[in-house]
């Protein structure tokens, strides 16, 4: 008996959309009934468009990546990359490329998606000119930006401009918005909305331009005689000059395949598609941005995958259908929270609206209610969106509204988060996650079987691993379904201490707590574990500065801090003096040399701008710092939970483009902030210019010169998730700026979780950077003057750990390998390797016991 012959199944790109139905069909066997070929016209596979300006935060194309490896070979498909298909011969079913290359199908997939709408404007090809679209087109700005450019422009100020503004900030260049419509991104939000946004965002140094007509873009040559993008002109005569133009003015369809085929095309254009996605020919479909539903096109990937999950029904008899989208969207453009939903623009026949607009905290809030009051038709929220996941399940499922709609975006007079309805009171049927069609029944059934964490949730479900806009409602999910189970939900520190960390600091400070004994004995039980000791002594230290060794916190200590140095894999530890801001004088620099050679030390250059030595046995770290100090170091405090470095370039001393003396305050910062404890590790940068060379922008706090002063960057590098730090205020004089530092580092170690980063720390914060400000600048708490007396007191108490212990021979005695023994530990085998020495492998330490075992048995009994 023959077998059945397979479908000839023809893919036509390979963007999100074409990759989710690639996705959804090598689940199960689905993929065995298909002979599958797959068109990408780029040279990559499909990779995350959503997250696209994290290319410039360092996020790789690799990481940006859709495709899991060997995903589409396990399947079965055949990809073609970097093959464009130009034609569609519906006759033979037949597609053809621009290679010549020809692919019989049986059924067609259209996923070509859009491309990016460039106005008519005189001078738009200039070179300078650029889309936002690929991977291409940001290399491409990149590599023209290079050093060449300091001032960037995006025309159109819709979601897309928004994201093309942020890629150029990261670029480091300054940044100007131009849109045509008299409001940012006015098919989302209204008027109130586009003024609080417009402040939102030139509040961050982006300059707007709204009701601006641009009529020609004209260009210099520049010094190598090449043409160059000069200037924008305007309709109203004005002009603004530039080095790089981004157009992001919304998409268009790419229908052009459709349309040479002969296939029906909607006046707006996109190829046109019924309920299950199928177009006027019934043996081809077409999904994502180049369909068209009921004379409209989807810009936003939830309704692709939805189509793509729709077309797929279609070819394996599923009953999936498409009959449009809600476009409510939650975005973060530039750091700035911006959602809408449903009839945002209340058109609704009677429709009344419940709105707050705050210059202050530059936060709007708009309800829209039906004509009877009891229930939500939609709403726009600019600058604070928490409670978007909530109200748009309200819209999705027609819940019933409270007595007093208004309660869900008023502050209560307690001063309390405004009010919710719950997610208890969501259906089950109410979809949680529109990108990937998760309903709440479906979350609650992960949690029932076992799941207790988001990311676990995440990846059994798929919720929350498209636009991510809906997590927080996951977390509240799973909150309320653990307590229903009767799993303790806390966030006590741990079973010692029925408190947060944030509980257990305040304590401290309140009673004047000195001890761990005295805190456990106040506040808590038992006898401590390897949880609340550390976390303690951090707190201890942040305030009251003692000496880490004192005798009261020595049993508290991991290992790192009780011989002030980090542990390595061979049982070694290393070596890392201070080198603030990175500046070495020669004689240190030899003294390093020296030191390395004398102990056999391996030696490197840190990230940091320090120099690592490594090797050093237990019993050698008095010897080798005793050196290190004597040659004018100081602890540099690796091996704590503290302040590490302030990295800088060379700044206007040296440098062509700088604008400020980089070294000199990094410098200043380092040596202030030397030595505080903190519940996580500190880093810290100042570039002399917007060009950035010290990577400012990635630490916990960074510093970049302008020529007004100085920019203060805060929250960034989140350990193994790397996060953007946000600027938080600009054109600071130094002791502006050091007041700042002061009061937010020390809210930072009051407030933040055990091992919480900076980064984790503010998104966890409620209000997020703007709440900061409040605190910070503001002084709305009022505690502005008592964190500046604690951080004074550190800064006054300060001495180098090191430097101390040496000077105390109690301190001192515990620097032995062996409480038995001051015989060095014979397990440390160290091996040459490009001319230093580094730990030996254990299968190199068994070939090295090997060999003098044989040596022994050759030379016989003594």
């Amino acid at each position: 008996m023959s077998r059945e012959r397979k479908t000839r199944l023809v893919v036509v790109g390979n963007g999100m959309v074409g990759h989710r139905f690639l996705d959804l069909l090598s689940e199960g066997d689905r993929a065995n009934h298909f002979e599958v070929t797959v068109f990408g016209e780029e040279p990559r596979g499909a990779y995350d468009r959503v997250n696209l300006s994290s290319f410039f935060d360092g996020r790789s194309a690799d990481d940006l990546s859709l495709a899991r490896p060997g995903q589409y070979e396990a399947a079965g498909f055949r990809l073609l990359l970097d093959e464009r298909v130009v034609a569609i011969d519906r006759p033979t079913r037949t597609v053809s490329t621009s290679s010549g290359l020809k692919v019989t199908y049986d059924t067609l997939i259209l996923a070509t998606g859009s491309y990016p709408f460039v106005p008519p404007i005189a001078g738009s090809d200039t070179p300078g000119c650029f889309v936002y679209r690929t991977i291409d087109d940001l290399e491409a700005i990149a590599n023209w930006s290079g050093d060449r450019a300091r001032t960037g422009v995006v025309i159109g100020g819709g979601l897309l401009g928004l994201e093309a503004a942020n890629a150029l900030r990261n670029l480091g260049l300054g940044v100007h918005v131009v849109e045509y419509a008299s409001r940012l991104m006015a098919l989302q939000v209204d008027d109130a909305g586009g003024a609080i946004l417009r402040r939102r965002i030139e509040g961050l140094g982006v300059s707007v331009h709204t009701g601006k007509q641009t009529t020609e873009i004209a260009a210099r040559i520049d010094l190598s005689g090449r043409p160059a993008v000069a200037r924008l002109a305007f309709a109203d005569g004005s002009t603004l000059p530039t080095d790089v133009v981004v157009f992001s003015a919304g998409i268009r369809a790419r229908d052009e395949l459709g349309r040479t085929a002969g296939l029906a095309i909607a006046p707006r254009g996109g190829v046109v598609v019924d309920e299950r996605c199928r177009t006027s020919d019934p043996d081809i479909f077409a999904i994502g941005e180049c369909a068209s539903y009921d004379g409209h096109t989807f810009g936003l990937v939830a309704p692709g995958y939805h189509m793509a999950k729709v077309a797929l029904a279609a070819l394996t008899r599923g009953d999936e259908v498409f009959t449009g989208f809600d476009m409510s969207t939650k975005l973060k453009l530039l750091g700035v929270d911006v959602a809408s939903f449903g009839d945002a623009f209340a058109t609704a026949p009677g429709a009344h609206v419940v709105s707050t607009f705050d210059t202050v905290t530059a936060v709007y809030k708009k309800l829209v209610l039906s004509a009877d009051r009891k229930h939500l038709l939609g709403g726009i929220l600019v600058g604070d969106a928490a409670q978007y996941g909530q109200l748009l399940q309200l819209v999705q499922n027609q819940l019933p509204l409270p007595p007093r709609p208004e309660d869900l975006i008023f502050p209560q007079v307690s001063g309390d988060k405004p009010a919710g309805l719950g997610v208890d009171a969501l259906p089950g049927s109410a979809v949680i996650c529109s990108c990937n069609n998760v309903n709440k029944t479906a979350i609650v059934a992960a949690i029932a079987g076992g799941v207790n964490a988001v990311p676990a949730l995440k990846a059994c479900t798929k919720a929350g691993t498209g636009c991510g806009s809906c997590v927080t409602l996951l977390g509240d999910i799973l909150k309320v379904e653990l307590r229903k189970a009767g799993v303790a939900v806390t966030n006590h520190l741990c079973e010692h201490f029925p408190h947060t960390r944030q509980d257990l600091a305040q304590l401290v400070r309140l009673h004047s707590v000195k001890s761990f004994d005295d805190l456990l004995g106040r506040h808590g039980r038992g006898l401590g574990c390897e949880i609340c000791k550390p976390a303690v002594a951090s707190i201890l230290a942040s305030a009251w500065n003692e000496h880490i060794l004192s005798r009261k916190h020595l049993p508290l200590q991991d290992t790192n801090d009780r011989f002030l140095a980090n542990i390595q894999r061979d049982g070694t530890y290393s070596v890392v003096p201070r080198v603030p801001a990175g500046e070495i004088t020669p004689d240190q620099l030899i003294a390093i040399g020296q030191i390395a050679k004398r102990y056999g030390l391996y030696s490197k250059i840190t990230g940091g701008q320090r120099i690592d030595l490594f090797g050093a046995r237990v019993e050698q770290l008095p010897r080798i710092w005793s050196e290190l100090i004597a040659a004018g170091f100081e602890s540099g405090h690796a091996y704590g939970k503290a302040l590490r470095t302030v990295k800088s370039c060379v700044g206007d001393t040296w440098c062509r483009y700088g604008v400020q003396d980089s070294v000199g305050l990094a410098t200043r910062i380092e040596h202030r902030y030397k030595g505080l404890r903190s519940p996580h590790k500190l880093k810290s940068a100042v570039s002399g210019c917007a060009r950035e060379c010290a990577e400012a922008q990635g630490k916990d706090f960074g510093i970049i010169a302008t020529e007004k002063g100085w920019n203060l960057y805060l929250c960034g590098n989140g350990g193994m998730k790397p996060q953007h730090a946000q600027l938080f205020a600009t054109d600071l004089d130094e002791p502006t700026l050091i007041r700042y530092l002061d009061r937010f580092l020390m809210f930072y170690v009051r407030t933040a979780d055990r091992l919480q980063r900076t980064a984790t720390w503010l998104n966890n914060l409620e209000g997020g950077i703007e709440y900061l400000r409040q605190v910070i600048i503001e002084d709305t708490l009022g505690i502005g003057a008592e964190l500046e007396a604690q951080m004074a007191h550190v800064v006054g108490t300060y001495e180098c750990e090191w430097k101390a212990t040496l000077a105390d021979p109690q301190k001192l005695a515990q620097f032995r390998p062996f409480v038995n023994s001051t015989a060095p530990d014979p397990s440390i085998v160290f091996v040459p390797e490009r001319a230093q020495l580094r730990p030996a492998y254990p299968h190199e330490k068994r070939a090295l016991l090997d060999s003098l075992i044989a040596v022994e048995r050759q030379a016989g009994p003594a």
